[in-house]
């Protein structure tokens, strides 16, 4: 699995013109799901990202996680992320879980971690989607859970 994680002051998705997720301060998390991603991703992914210290303290230093600062993340399925650009001019999809399984996966990744306390938002699989933010910082990380251990307690 991977996530592109925008540290956002607001972060919204629309369905249609009707919005279906939206938060306040926290992260917008863009998930994409392999093909040949291994069970525990959603696990080691949601572990990493509800205790990531990326809010500033006091002081002005990344030291404070969502939990520290009363955020929630908004959560975006998003294929896209596996597309190979290696070769020619179209994207190559073949990497991307079939959609069944990604929102099986997605699901699974909302749920660990919500049971971390974390709140959560989605958009929503299988539409087309308009997401609009205020990325603050900007901060920017790029997470693949294959480079991630066991997850931390």
């Amino acid at each position: 699995m991977r996530v592109v994680l925008q540290r956002v002051t607001t972060a919204s998705v629309r369905v249609r013109g009707s919005s279906v997720g939206s938060i306040e301060r926290g992260f917008l998390l863009l998930v994409g799901v392999g093909d040949d991603d291994p069970p525990g991703d959603e696990r080691r992914l949601a572990a990493k990202i509800a205790g990531l210290r990326v809010f500033a303290d006091d002081e002005g230093r990344m030291n404070r996680s969502l939990s520290d600062v009363d955020g929630a993340v908004l959560v975006v399925p998003q294929f896209t992320l596996y597309g190979d650009v290696r070769k020619g001019r179209r994207p190559s999809w073949v990497a991307a879980a079939p959609p069944e399984v990604a929102a099986e996966r997605v699901d699974a990744f909302c749920d660990e971690l919500t049971a971390l306390g974390v709140p959560v938002e989605r958009g929503a699989f299988r539409e087309h989607m308009e997401v609009e933010l205020v990325n603050d910082g900007p901060v920017t990380l790029v997470i693949d859970a294959r480079d991630l251990g066991e997850a931390r307690e």
